[in-house]
């Protein structure tokens, strides 16, 4: 199952089941408990970010080939850090670069995003995809600026902005991915394709993270885990190529679908 989070022409919020042929059917209930494809056709108004995230876990080096483009050596351990929920998107949204705070180096990350429908404490591998909702396209977008200079050492600054966080288009159910970690995952900048690669090379699969995640700590459901990136950042090309207002970019993973957002800059008050 696909499912969409989306406004109804009155302003109102439903889930729906997005089919293959195009058309969504309205689901009723709890995505993290019970519910269920009611089979009424529904018409939605806007696409909304599948799921108000409770919290955004994300994974840093978690790609061999992203590790080595940057000279960093493979991690003992997956590296965390977090997004705050004001970082949320919806599909067709606008990426905001930052003016207050600005940033003239904002970058892309296309990322598998993992939901997970229920509470994770001390979880093992083997367990691990049992507790999963599905999966989403995220894009971790960053402001290597902040991140890596004026951010007192600390990533969250820099990742952390207003809309840095599009998520999309929907979640696809685990039982239509049978193996995460299997998957093509690209981003494509104006039409030219800048990430494209597997999910196949991450360095800590999926299980693994959340796994490690959920060690001696309590994972809420709705959490959403985002998995890293693959090699080709915008940071690591020489020259750098950053996102700039007017742009328009993609993230595309296999078995789930398109996430696409323009760019535009952030209005400052006169």
């Amino acid at each position: 199952m696909k499912i969409v989070r989306y406004q109804d022409a009155s302003g109102s919020i439903h889930f729906g089941n997005r089919h293959a042929d195009g058309h969504t059917t309205r689901i009723d209930g709890d995505i993290l408990g019970v519910y269920a494809d009611t089979g009424t056709s529904v018409t939605p108004h806007t696409l909304l970010a599948p799921i108000e995230p409770r919290d955004i876990i994300c994974i840093g080096l978690n790609y061999r080939k992203h590790a080595a483009e940057g000279n960093k050596p493979v991690p003992e351990h997956p590296v965390v850090f977090m997004k705050n929920s004001g970082t949320l998107q919806h599909p067709g949204g606008p990426i905001v670069l930052p003016r207050r705070l600005r940033s003239d180096s904002v970058d892309y990350e296309c990322e598998l995003a993992v939901v997970l429908k229920t509470a994770c404490h001390n979880v093992s591998r083997a367990d691990a995809l049992n507790h999963v909702l599905g999966y989403t396209c995220a894009n971790d977008v960053s402001a290597r600026d902040w991140q890596m200079d004026w951010g007192g050492s600390q990533w969250c600054r820099g990742k952390t902005f207003a809309t840095f966080c599009p998520l999309g288009p929907w979640i696809v159910t685990t039982d239509e991915i049978e193996n995460p970690n299997a998957l093509g995952i690209r981003t494509i900048l104006n039409g030219a394709s800048m990430q494209d690669w597997n999910t196949s090379d991450m360095i800590f699969d999926v299980p693994t993270l959340i796994e490690f995640l959920s060690g001696s700590t309590y994972l809420a459901a709705g959490t959403v885990i985002l998995t890293g990136t693959p090699h080709g950042v915008g940071a690591a090309r020489k020259p750098p190529v950053f996102l700039k207002a007017g742009d328009t970019i993609t993230i595309e993973i296999d078995q789930i679908g398109a996430l696409s957002n323009p760019v535009i800059e952030e209005l400052m008050p006169s």
